[in-house]
C-alpha cells in the first residue's frame, strides 16, 4: 500500500473565524475507531457545534459529527461521541491555563488528513459581540475597495468618471 503525503482537507468551520476573534491555533491528533476513519476517507464531517474541553487533565473534542460508515455493521461508531485528543504535554498545560482564564474557548477550525494521520486544526478563540462583527466585516469591505482603488491606478484606468 502506498503512504499518504501532504494534506487532505475533510471539514472546515468557515463560521468560526467570523463568530470568534482566534488568538492561538493548535494542531491536535485524534483518537478514532476503525469506521470513523473509513467516513472520514469518504470526506464526511461536520464540525458546526464542535468544541474541546479538558477534563480530568485530557483534552477531548465533542459535539464533532463523523456519521457511521455505510458499509459499517454492529461495529459502527456513535456519530456524535466524545472523542480524545492528542497533544504533548506542555501543550495541554498552556491550553488548561487558558480554558481558565474567563471569555476563551477552544474550537475545532478544521479537520483533515497529514501524512495519512488525522488531525484537527484547534483554536483558542474569544467570542465576538455583534459590534465587533459589523465592524471587522467594514475594515474588510474597506480593505477590498481600497485594493481595488490601487489596482486601477497601477493599471493606468480611473475609477471615476
Amino acid at each position: 500500500m502506498v503512504k499518504e503525503v501532504g494534506r487532505k482537507l475533510i471539514a472546515q468551520n468557515k463560521k468560526a473565524r467570523h463568530d470568534y476573534s482566534i488568538e492561538d491555533v493548535f494542531e491536535c491528533g485524534l483518537v478514532l475507531t476503525g469506521t470513523e476513519v473509513k467516513s472520514l476517507r469518504l470526506g464526511r464531517a461536520s464540525l458546526i457545534d464542535g468544541f474541546a474541553m479538558v477534563s480530568n487533565g485530557e483534552l477531548w473534542l465533542s459535539g464533532v459529527h463523523i456519521p457511521e460508515y455505510t458499509e459499517g455493521t454492529w461495529t459502527n461508531h456513535t456519530p456524535r461521541r466524545d472523542r480524545k485528543l492528542l497533544v504533548h504535554r506542555d501543550e495541554l498545560n498552556r491550553l488548561i491555563a487558558v480554558t481558565k482564564e474567563g471569555g476563551l474557548t477552544l474550537i475545532p477550525l478544521s479537520l483533515y488528513f497529514k501524512d495519512g494521520r488525522a488531525k484537527i486544526e484547534l483554536a483558542v478563540a474569544r467570542g465576538k459581540k455583534t459590534h465587533d462583527k459589523r465592524a471587522a466585516l467594514i475594515e474588510r469591505q474597506a480593505g477590498r475597495e481600497i485594493e481595488r482603488e490601487i489596482s486601477q491606478r497601477r493599471s493606468g484606468k480611473s475609477g471615476r468618471i
